[in-house]
């Protein structure tokens, strides 16, 4: 079958737009310019600078905007199980927007500026998915929700992934230990950042998304929040594939002017609107078949 393709990222580059080739550039170039494939151009600027992806840079921050106020309205559920815990994630996909302004967003940058919004972007994802499987266990109840217990649980394992993550991306970008250098060129291989980046946060999100499920239908016995679950998931779904598959069919005919990033960027905000929706739904305190009982 010739070489495996695991942990390369190279052709990922040269299709679409991640925050993480931006660590693997050497030079200031459009992204994926680097990697053979369609510049990202965007709007252009003075001297010869551009803006890249001005949608994605205002979905990020009507995302963010969006988040603040699910914060603030998940304060006013007092009763409600995991409200802090879901807060966490909510605060993790602020970071994640906050940081898709400069990388994904393009936003006009000097090189080293970006490959550090970069690494924080790729840390971000990790330990927010990772914080996302964590609130699917709270309402098993293994643990008392909102406690000091959990909450550290949270923040300390979260904290844990997004350094160790953060580490390996920034020695990727700025070679501090050239350990990681070999992937700064070829097919830009990177075994850490592979399975951090890319498969530790998709099997993250398939164990929530089965576990919610098992507890809408084993025990709440509810069918409507599973459509929220389902509809946040799928929305996901379409986001990766706009960047994934379709991106480069979107960049070529327009000249670089947007790719699937723009898509992926809406369509995860959606995606968590989605959860939060999901997350309401199940802390509601007049559910008929649990009156009284679950708050």
């Amino acid at each position: 079958m010739g070489s495996t393709q695991f942990g390369n990222f190279h052709n990922f580059c040269r299709d679409t737009t991640l925050p993480v080739c931006n660590l693997f550039v050497p030079s200031n170039q459009p992204p994926n310019g680097a990697f053979g494939g369609c510049a990202l151009k965007g709007i252009s600027l003075d001297n010869g600078r551009y803006l890249g992806n001005l949608g994605s840079i205002l979905l990020a921050f009507f995302a963010i905007i969006t988040c603040l106020a699910l914060i603030l309205l998940s304060e006013k559920k007092r009763a409600a199980v995991g409200r802090r815990e879901i807060q966490l994630f909510l605060l993790g996909y602020i970071i994640i927007s906050i940081c898709e302004i400069f990388t994904v967003g393009a936003f006009p940058l000097a090189d080293n500026v970006r490959k550090g919004f970069s690494a924080v972007h790729v840390a971000a994802i990790t330990a927010t998915t990772w914080i996302l499987f964590l609130n699917a266990l709270v309402g098993f109840q293994i643990l008392d929700d909102g406690t000091p217990l959990s909450l550290g649980l949270f923040a300390g394992s979260g904290a844990a992934l997004f350094i160790g993550t953060g580490y390996i991306a920034l020695d990727t970008g700025f070679s501090w230990t050239g350990h990681f250098d070999s992937s700064l060129s070829g097919n830009n291989r990177n075994i850490g950042l592979y399975v951090l980046y890319l498969l530790f946060p998709l099997v993250c999100l398939f164990f929530f998304y089965v576990l919610e499920a098992l507890l809408v239908i084993r025990v709440l016995g509810e069918k409507r929040p599973l459509i929220y679950l389902t509809a946040a998931t799928l929305l996901f779904a379409i986001g990766q594939i706009f960047n994934f598959v379709v991106s480069p069919h979107i960049c070529n005919p327009l000249n670089g002017k947007i790719n699937g990033a723009l898509f992926e960027t809406l369509f995860s905000w959606l995606s968590v609107v989605g959860v939060w929706l999901f997350w309401s739904s199940i802390t509601e305190d007049d559910w008929p078949s649990v009156a009284g009982g679950y708050n």
